[in-house]
């Protein structure tokens, strides 16, 4: 499965526009890594424990989306973009989206 940003994969050409697809979880923090980010911000830098829990949280969104995608017969997902949206105090939806579509090598 071919996922891009972009309209067009290059040395292909879409031959049916298939839908909307998209994938998505909710995250919520933990007492632990709040206990570790508020050390961060005493010393500065990167807080490695959110930055990972973002970043599997893109993973399953994309995977979802990908999974949506496949269900449909796609064979690509063009335009995909992410989307972060807070819930609650401490919970954020990651949202993956684009359109998928069927291929043919140019």
């Amino acid at each position: 499965m071919k996922i891009v940003t972009t309209s067009e994969i290059s040395g292909f050409e879409i031959t049916e526009t298939i839908g909307l697809v998209r994938g998505n979880t909710i995250r919520v923090r933990n007492i632990g890594r709040d206990l570790l980010a508020l050390l961060r911000m005493l010393i500065g830098g990167e807080v490695n424990e959110y930055t990972k829990m973002m970043a599997e949280a893109r993973e399953q969104a994309l995977d979802r989306m990908t999974a949506e995608a496949q269900s449909m017969g796609a064979d690509a997902i063009v335009n995909v973009q992410f989307t972060t949206s807070f819930i609650m105090s401490g919970a954020a939806e990651i949202l993956a989206y684009g359109t998928a579509v069927r291929l043919r090598r140019k």
